[in-house]
């Protein structure tokens, strides 16, 4: 019981309504030579003192803001700029990122059409306006966007490790994972694209509950039911509420309008990539105890399962409520 309690702290001391740490996003557009808009979002909650805050170069004056106003989790504030030399060529820079774990999202419309979309992070906060975008700079902000969407949403990434707990260490993992990957990437693609809407809240309660099932048949034991012997069935449709989950990140974030598959493709990538990681860390970790303690380590295998259970039950109550709201 010590050990599940630990557990227990270490996750929800993680935060445990997922997805509340989006990154912040500074979106710029060019209204004249020289003047400028920007719209400056950032999250509610943060995990450090240190405010995350844009900085415009030395050559920008601001001329006027307005009062910072409450959007969903986050706060917005818009300010006006003069920039003497435009912005081609300057440098924008976020600070308070590597004190908050987080990253910051740049958008820069100019009036010529040209559209520029950058990841701001702790080892590389700063990013020079270019003459034109590429897709390599996309694919690679959006790859990272990807993997770091994944590893901040904890009921995501409790799902795979119930699957690894469902399935094992063996070739059905490659059809469980597989089968999770086909899910998300159909609706995770579907609903960017516009090409249909859903209810936020209803979708994360039902996340929740994916995860509560998953929970339950894994207390059941291998003689359960049908999802024993065919888990990607399970993977797939509950993959498909994932992906939507997955979307709604990326809809807070945006797409460059001028790369939209290779951001949306590179997007799913980083989360694939990310997911691969997490399967690779548990089963490093399982090795280790293993090692450690023998196979006396089976006998701690209902602890995950009952934190997998009670972090789903608390998400299903929380999020339930929110959605009666």
């Amino acid at each position: 019981m010590r050990y599940l309690l630990m557990l227990w702290c270490l996750f929800t001391a993680t935060e445990v309504a997922a997805h509340r740490f989006a990154p912040s996003l500074l979106e710029v557009t060019q209204l004249s030579a020289e003047t400028f808009s920007a719209t400056w979002k950032t999250p509610i909650q943060t995990v450090s003192a240190t405010p995350i805050e844009p900085r415009f170069p030395a050559t920008c004056e601001p001329t006027s803001a307005s009062p910072w106003v409450q959007e969903g989790t986050g706060m917005l504030m818009q300010t006006q700029y003069e920039c003497a030399q435009g912005l081609v060529g300057e440098t924008l820079t976020v600070s308070g990122l590597g004190e908050n774990q987080s990253s910051a999202l740049l958008r820069v419309n100019l009036t010529d059409g040209i559209f520029h979309q950058a990841v701001f992070t702790a080892s590389e906060p700063e990013f020079t306006v270019p003459k034109e975008g590429s897709a390599g700079s996309v694919a690679l902000d959006y790859t990272w966007l990807g993997a770091e969407h994944i590893w901040a949403g904890p009921d995501h990434l409790l799902f795979v490790m119930g699957l690894l707990l469902l399935v094992g260490w063996n070739r059905r993992l490659i059809y469980t994972v597989t089968a999770f990957t086909l899910g998300h990437s159909v609706t995770l693609a579907m609903v960017t694209l516009g090409l249909f809407d859903y209810p936020v809240s209803l979708v994360e309660f039902m996340i929740a509950l994916s995860i509560y099932v998953l929970a339950v048949e894994l207390a059941r034991g291998e003689g359960g039911g049908a999802l024993w012997r065919q888990p990607w069935w399970l993977a797939g449709a509950f993959g498909l509420l994932h992906g939507m989950g997955f979307a709604g990140a990326l809809a807070e974030t945006g797409l460059p309008q001028s790369n939209v598959p290779v951001a949306l493709l590179f997007f799913n990538v980083g989360i694939e990539l990310g997911q691969l990681a997490f399967i690779a860390l548990l089963v490093v970790i399982a090795a280790a105890g293993v090692r450690v303690v023998g196979q006396r380590v089976t006998a701690l295998r209902p602890l995950p399962v009952y934190v997998l259970g009670g972090l789903s039950a608390m998400w299903c109550i929380e999020r339930g409520l929110e959605t009666l709201a």
